[in-house]
C-alpha cells in the first residue's frame, strides 16, 4: 500500500489545466502523466498507473488537456497539446522540487509529450515513457508519427502491448532499434492498445499491470540518478 493520495490542483496558464499530485513520501522521481483521446486523467488506468508507481516510490502529475477540461472528443491541435504538456511539466517541477521528471503518457498524451521534446524540450525532463505509443491509425500501418523521435537525446521507454493495432510490432520494432541506445521497447504479450488481454492467453489485466509498472520501475533505475 502506498501512503500518497491524489491532491487537485490547478495547472495555470492561458487555459488553466485540473491536474492530480500523487506524491508519496520517499518519492525518487515524478512522472508528469498525459492521457489519452479518448479518456482524462480520472480513467481507470490512469489512477491504477498512478498508484501503482507510488507504490513503487514514484509521484505521479496527471492532467488534462484543454479538450477534456471542455468535454470535446476532438483532441487539441498539437501546437495547444504542447503548450499543456509545458505547463504540466513546469508545474511538476515547482510541486517535485529537486525530483528527477520523467514525461510521457498514454497514446496521444505520449504522442504530444514526444513532439513538444523533440520541438523545444522542456527544462529538466529527464526522460520520457510511453504507455502505448499511436504509432499510426488502426488499420493504416505507417511510420511517419515515429519521424521526430530521432530528433531526441533522453532515454525513452516504450511499453507495448503485442495485439496493439496503433503499433504494428513489425514496424514499431525496427523504428525503436533504429533510435539506439536511448530506447527501450518493452513489449506486454497479448495485452491490446488499451492493455486488455483475452481470457484465452491465460493472463489477467491485473497481471499486465503488475508488468506495467514493473517495467517502468525498472527502466526508471537505470536511467535516473537518485536525487
Amino acid at each position: 500500500m502506498t501512503d500518497a493520495h491524489a491532491t487537485a490542483l490547478t495547472i495555470a496558464g492561458a487555459t488553466p489545466l485540473s491536474a492530480l499530485l500523487m506524491k508519496p513520501a520517499k518519492a525518487r522521481a515524478c512522472y508528469v502523466f498525459a492521457h489519452g483521446a479518448g479518456a482524462g486523467m480520472t480513467h481507470v488506468f490512469m489512477e491504477q498507473v498512478a498508484s501503482g508507481l507510488a507504490e513503487r516510490g514514484i509521484a505521479t502529475l496527471r492532467y488534462q488537456f484543454p479538450f477534456m477540461e471542455k468535454g470535446s472528443k476532438r483532441p487539441d491541435t498539437p501546437a495547444v497539446a504542447h503548450s499543456a504538456v509545458r505547463a504540466a511539466v513546469t508545474e511538476a517541477a515547482r510541486r517535485c522540487r529537486g525530483l528527477p521528471l520523467i514525461a510521457g503518457g498514454k497514446s496521444f498524451g505520449g504522442r504530444m509529450t514526444s513532439q513538444a521534446q523533440a520541438m523545444l524540450p522542456p527544462d529538466g525532463v529527464q526522460g520520457l515513457a510511453f504507455v502505448g505509443f499511436p504509432l499510426h491509425p488502426p488499420d493504416k500501418p505507417s511510420v511517419t508519427r515515429a519521424e521526430h523521435l530521432a530528433d531526441i537525446t533522453i532515454p525513452m521507454l516504450f511499453l507495448q502491448g503485442s495485439r496493439d493495432k496503433l503499433a504494428e510490432p513489425g514496424l514499431l520494432g525496427p523504428v525503436v532499434d533504429g533510435l539506439g541506445a536511448r530506447a527501450t521497447l518493452h513489449w506486454i504479450a497479448h495485452a491490446d492498445h488499451a492493455f486488455h488481454v483475452l481470457a484465452r492467453s491465460g493472463r489477467t489485466d491485473a497481471e499486465v499491470m503488475t508488468e506495467i509498472l514493473d517495467s517502468f520501475n525498472d527502466w526508471l533505475d537505470k536511467v535516473v540518478a537518485a536525487p
